[in-house]
């Protein structure tokens, strides 16, 4: 074991050596990649050398998310404490199913949860659970929400037409998530969004009252707190005020992208009314730059956690109560410790600590907007309270640009879409960058353009 932990130690010393130098990886080809690497598995062991040679073309091969040239998804960065303890939490080897099995990271769990319904104001009955990515949060609140409306669906299953309601700048997840709970995505209601991307509470009035009147069975409204797009906040209070009016209609924000400006006294109005919410998740492998994954579901009665979920195992229940047997409240049986990077974080630098790291990414979009507007070539799509910034540089197509910076290994930046138009999006993550790395980014951009003479298609 020493053995290969000085090897590890190796590797991750080239890895940051090779980041500060190069900061992105230019890519293998798909369709080479296994004529570049040898990946393919076979009979007879690598000698120690060879397996150390290829570890390290892979390690210094692979997309660097870590650097100041990623801003391609809503992740990146890294952290060391929050890093530490997603390497002690890999050495320790605990599944978080019961207490017998986790024991002090059940405790840690548990803090972070109790803490997080305290700063919603979720109540004495609230509690949660880790669950395995924002996709699967939504999927779990999807199905308290089914199983709320009617008890029996667990035992009978769906017979009747549930209606799913979200705007049409929400996640993919709703989507899939509406067939893996035999809801069916023909049951879906996408509810049109205004100019900045969020939710019309007024259409969503609208629709619930049609399908009412057809005799259909409203039971899960999903509002946004962070679009994958725009990074537009849905009116949580102004849904909630539509939603509170129908009986067993369930409301739940997915915070996944941007829910962590709970942690910030300046910009935690943009969820204002969530402690309405039925429910409520987020990632703190965003905009806290935990490693991935560390997703987090907040739901105000813990008894529709129960219901949904626990199962009885005496043969892996046998020792604690319900209380710290967290795999009664779990999506999953067997569950890595996903919680221990998060409070190695949160315990070394304090929630006035995630509070900063908030703030920073809203500093760093916003002095990204102020270049785009200054600057006549550019023209801007998105607006303040976002950390997304979406723009577009002298007609080109964004596509073409977004695909070329990232073949050419100059920067890692991604594209996206909203009423027809296409355009570059620019994520302001990474707690770790620093104003003069936004400037760096146009920099390298504008010099590419310029080197490349224009060969992109213009549109």
């Amino acid at each position: 074991m020493q053995a290969d932990l000085e090897l590890f130690q190796k590797l991750s010393e080239k890895l940051i050596t090779h980041e500060k130098k190069n900061g992105v990886v230019k890519p293998i080809k798909a369709e080479k990649l296994l004529d570049v690497l040898n990946l393919e598995l076979s009979n007879e062991a690598l000698n120690e050398d060879t397996f150390e040679s290829l570890l390290e073309d892979i390690v210094l091969s692979t997309p660097r998310t870590s650097t100041k040239l990623f801003f391609n998804q809503l992740f990146g960065g890294r952290n060391s404490k929050a890093t530490l303890g997603e390497l002690l939490a890999v050495m320790l080897n605990n599944s978080m199913y019961t207490y017998k099995v986790g024991g002090p990271q059940v405790g840690i769990e548990k803090v972070i949860i109790n803490k997080v319904c305290e700063m919603l104001n979720f109540g004495k009955n609230a509690d949660g659970t880790f669950p395995p990515g924002g996709s699967m949060s939504n999927f779990m609140a999807m199905l308290m929400a089914r199983d709320a409306y009617n008890r029996d669906i667990k035992f009978e299953g769906v017979s009747e037409k549930m209606i799913i309601y979200t705007s049409d700048a929400s996640h993919y997840s709703i989507t899939k998530n509406a067939m893996f709970g035999g809801i069916g995505i023909e049951q879906i209601r996408r509810i049109q969004t205004d100019e900045f991307g969020k939710m019309i509470p007024e259409a969503l009035q609208k629709q619930i009252e049609k399908d009412i009147k057809d005799g259909l069975k409203p039971f899960f409204v999903n509002a946004t707190a962070g679009t994958t797009v725009l990074g537009a906040f849905d009116d949580i209070d102004a849904i909630s005020d539509i939603t509170k009016n129908y009986k067993n209609l369930w409301l739940h924000v997915d915070g996944a992208y941007c829910g962590s400006v709970i942690f910030s006294k300046t910009y935690k109005h943009l969820v204002n009314g969530v402690e309405n919410a039925d429910s409520f998740s987020f990632n703190a492998h965003k905009m806290l730059n935990v490693p991935l994954s560390c997703s987090i579901l907040i739901t105000k009665e813990k008894h529709n956690l129960k219901h949904s979920f626990a199962c009885q195992a005496d043969y892996l229940y046998q020792t604690d109560g319900d209380e710290y047997n967290l795999g009664k409240t779990s999506l999953q049986c067997g569950r890595r410790n996903d919680a221990l990077k998060f409070w190695t974080l949160w315990k070394s630098v304090g929630t006035a600590g995630l509070e900063q790291m908030v703030d920073q990414q809203f500093k760093l979009a916003q002095t990204a907007r102020n270049y785009i507007e200054s600057h006549s070539e550019y023209k801007l799509y998105s607006y303040e309270d976002s950390i997304s910034v979406c723009f577009n540089y002298k007609n080109i197509d964004p596509k073409d640009l977004c695909n070329s910076l990232y073949e050419d290994g100059k920067l890692m930046v991604g594209y996206g879409e909203f009423q027809g138009i296409t355009f570059v999006r620019l994520v302001a993550i990474n707690s770790n960058n620093r104003e003069e790395d936004i400037l760096n980014f146009f920099k390298v951009m504008e010099t590419y353009v310029e080197e490349k003479q224009l060969e992109l298609v213009t549109t």
